[in-house]
């Protein structure tokens, strides 16, 4: 269609008025049409929908073809209201979760069939060329406007909605962390708020916050959604946490997945309980980040470093098991102390075997015999007890970890 390059006179404007009043009358059938040709083209979603949505376009459409030629032909206030239906219709298909494209390729569908409903009745009526150009012109500026003023509308209330529903998820998370999980109604409702299927398992990962903005795991939702595992992230004093649920693997292929992504400390621990014990998982999780060197990059399970974690959830048994342990060796000179450490390590590592534990600190033999006399003679623990061993390997844990 060629543009229209003459003067639009108050004449001619009232003839283009005229013309669009003609098809007032088809109003409500040019709107069938359309909503006929929208039900052959996108049947997947009608048929998703189910019949309230079809009356709900069907009304809609009939309101917007009778307002839109209203508004075109001059009546008065026409445009004002046509403008608040394209903002309403914005926000209720957003509500809907209907998509943004399906909506505008309905418009351009009924623009181009209002369009031709008067080019139809123009013919009939004998209208002169240049009032169908100027009429053209209209409508197909004015299908510009109404998607410029839905795409807005619709924008905005999506926002809004994904607002609330994040707000939402980040109560949900905060009250299964205070263990509101064992309430089985609310166990239920969370399910619903996470969009979680009650057959999935459910994990929590726990990463502190080492004085950097930077969140500690960086684009661990996408990695995990190519995995098929649905997360949600929260942060609660000082933790940066996730809920991870699906059909997870044990913790330590968890953790693996999540290992390159980390800036920092970072523990996974599976919830056995689902929702009742996402409260647990999130304390042990919590209690093995604090095992770990500050600094150091790294995502653990919980079930690897669980004498770590019974350790640092018992402060007061960790030092007497120091001072019952290794505490005579940490008192001596550093070398010598760093030196009976190390020979303690390498023999605890080798079951007590002086050989094995020479070759790993490349040095004699008779050498490490004479260093372990020592350490038995400080400890006042027998390197050949395996009761004994099991205390001075807890007692290092544990001086560690103070």
């Amino acid at each position: 269609m060629r543009p229209f390059a003459g003067e639009v006179t108050p004449a001619l404007e009232a003839q283009v008025a005229e013309a669009w009043m003609s098809v007032l009358g088809q109003a409500d059938a040019v709107a069938d049409d359309i909503c006929l040709s929208l039900l052959e083209k996108d049947a997947e979603l009608y048929e998703r929908t189910g019949p309230e949505f079809q009356v709900d376009v069907r009304a809609s459409t009939r309101d917007h073809v009778r307002h839109g030629i209203e508004a075109m032909a001059g009546v008065a206030d026409a445009t004002h209201v046509t403008a608040e239906l394209w903002r309403e219709t914005g926000r209720r298909r957003a509500r809907q979760q209907i998509p943004m494209e399906l909506v505008l390729n309905a418009y351009t569908l009924g623009t181009r069939v209002l369009w031709e409903a008067l080019l139809a009745q123009g013919a009939l009526d004998n209208v002169d060329e240049q009032v169908l150009l100027i009429a053209g012109q209209q409508v197909w500026s004015a299908l510009d406007v109404q998607n410029a003023v839905f795409i807005e509308a619709y924008r905005r209330e999506s926002a809004r909605l994904q607002r609330r529903d994040l707000q939402r998820q980040q109560r949900t998370l905060d009250a299964l962390v205070e263990g509101r999980g064992a309430d089985p109604d609310f166990a239920t409702d969370a399910r619903e708020v996470l969009g979680l299927g009650p057959e999935m398992s459910v994990a929590c990962v726990v990463a502190p916050y080492d004085g950097s903005l930077d969140e500690p795991l960086i684009a661990s939702t996408d990695r995990l959604e190519r995995l098929g595992i649905v997360s949600h992230w929260h942060v609660r004093g000082g933790l940066y946490f996730g809920l991870l649920a699906g059909d997870l693997p044990r913790d330590a292929a968890l953790a693996e997945h999540l290992a390159p992504l980390a800036t920092g400390r970072a523990a996974v621990a599976s919830s056995v309980d689902g929702m009742a014990g996402f409260a647990t998982a999130f304390q042990l999780a919590a209690r093995a980040t604090e095992t770990l060197p500050a600094g150091e990059p790294c995502v653990v399970a919980v079930s690897q470093r669980l004498p770590e974690v019974l350790l640092a959830g018992s402060p007061e048994v960790a030092a007497l098991l120091v001072r019952e342990t290794v505490a005579p060796i940490l008192a001596q000179p550093p070398h010598a102390a760093d030196t009976l450490r190390q020979t303690l390590v390498a023999l605890l590592e080798h079951d007590g075997s002086a050989k094995h534990a020479a070759e790993s600190l490349y040095c004699h033999r008779n050498t490490v015999i004479y260093r372990a006399k020592q350490i038995e003679e400080l400890t006042g623990r027998s390197l050949s007890t395996p009761r004994d061993k099991l205390l001075l390997e807890l007692g290092l844990l544990a001086a560690r970890t103070d």
